[in-house]
């Protein structure tokens, strides 16, 4: 008796765990949340990582374009969401560009008056001149004249008695103004008054310092009046030029704030202080400059750089630029649709800046969409599928 009533719970026993079986979900299977490629249709440990198998329900989203997450994937994919909103949104444009010689720091030091150069202190162009330094020597027969001129009225005033009608200090001032006039300096007059001898040739200092950029003249050879000697170019400030194309240019404010990057050197900042207001000659391009600092002379003209300038702000439709998947058959978003479940989205893009991208077509305010962890997404959507998200959108 005892023994049938064994028998009797053991079948019981064995039929409830054969009903059970039968009870069990068919539309769940199991994964890892860390190995999404580990799939199996009971529970257990992943061979790979040994963490326990992830239940997912497929049938609720076998039927759509969705993909639907664990929670426990949804935390270690780090996947964020955030709701799409319209906002302020300017795109930056990269101009490349070059530094130049500030037009406007740029001094021609020329001759005053018709001579022979006899000698030359600077020969070699980018030589730093400082204020004061010598330059040249100049014979010149019109400078020599007014020199003799200068000394010999001098000499007729200790000649002549205070009751002479010459007005002689008028007539020592006259002469003295015509010298500084040709380009002597203080020291050299007073050298005259009290030497009372001049020199054949005369030195000519430099009244501006900089780095010289020409030397037009060599030893011997003559110069005229307003003839150019040399220039020097002050590079505390440098010019940063850059093209830009018309129709870019329509969209950058007048005196916008741009950034100027000289790979591995410098970065500046400066504003836009002119744009051509002309094409250049058989192109569709208009040039613009920023002023920059070149404290400590750091940077030399012809240096190439990266002119990074905004574009006026437009209220938009935007998200963060890593929220979008890019791809050559255009761009995606990843738009949530239900608890943990995600459908790829194509997208049209319009201007970007700030890490920030507009979104022209494709989404509506309002919309939450993934901004961390889309890659993860979309290689889920390739594993479990077996076709990339893109091809359903249809092109």
């Amino acid at each position: 008796m005892i023994l049938k009533t064994f028998y009797f719970f053991l079948l019981f026993g064995l039929l409830a765990c054969t009903g059970k079986k039968q009870a069990a979900d068919p539309d769940v299977y199991y994964t890892c949340s860390m190995d999404p490629q580990v799939v199996s249709d009971k529970p257990g440990k992943c061979p790979i990582c040994k963490m326990e198998l992830t239940p997912v329900k497929r049938s609720s989203v076998k039927q759509t374009d969705d993909i639907q997450l664990s929670e426990q994937q949804v935390k270690l994919g780090n996947i964020i969401t955030d709701t799409i909103r319209t906002g302020n949104i300017g795109e930056e444009i990269v101009l490349n560009g070059t530094l130049n010689q500030n037009g406007n720091a740029v001094n021609s030091v020329s001759a005053r008056l018709m001579g022979r150069i006899e000698k030359l202190y600077v020969k070699n162009a980018g030589d730093y001149v400082s204020k004061g330094m010598p330059l040249y020597e100049l014979y010149s027969e019109e400078l020599n004249n007014a020199k003799q001129e200068y000394i010999l009225t001098l000499q007729r005033r200790k000649l002549f008695t205070e009751q002479s009608v010459i007005d002689f200090d008028q007539v020592i001032r006259s002469a003295a103004n015509k010298l500084r006039l040709w380009g002597m300096t203080e020291s050299q007059i007073r050298s005259l008054e009290h030497s009372g001898k001049a020199t054949t040739t005369t030195t000519f200092y430099n009244d501006k310092s900089g780095y010289v950029t020409t030397v037009d003249v060599t030893e011997g050879s003559y110069v005229m009046e307003g003839g150019t000697i040399l220039q020097l170019a002050n590079l505390s400030t440098l010019w940063a030029e850059a093209e830009v194309y018309a129709s870019q240019l329509s969209r950058i404010p007048r005196s916008a704030q741009a950034v100027v990057e000289i790979p591995g050197v410098h970065v500046a900042t400066g504003r836009i202080e002119f744009a051509s207001p002309e094409l250049a000659e058989g192109s569709r391009i208009n040039r613009l400059r920023i002023t920059i600092n070149n404290a400590g002379n750091k940077l030399t003209p012809g240096m190439p750089a990266y002119i990074r300038v905004k574009t006026q702000q437009r209220n938009a439709l935007y998200l963060p630029s890593d929220a979008v998947i890019r791809e050559k058959n255009g761009a995606t978003v990843w738009l949530k649709t239900g608890e943990e479940t995600f459908r790829s989205q194509m997208v049209t893009l319009g201007m970007e800046g700030d890490g920030l991208v507009e979104i022209l077509h494709g989404l509506k305010e309002g919309d939450v969409v993934v901004v961390s962890g889309t890659y993860l997404l979309h290689s889920e959507f390739v594993f479990k599928r077996g076709a990339d998200p893109m091809a359903g959108h249809g092109h």
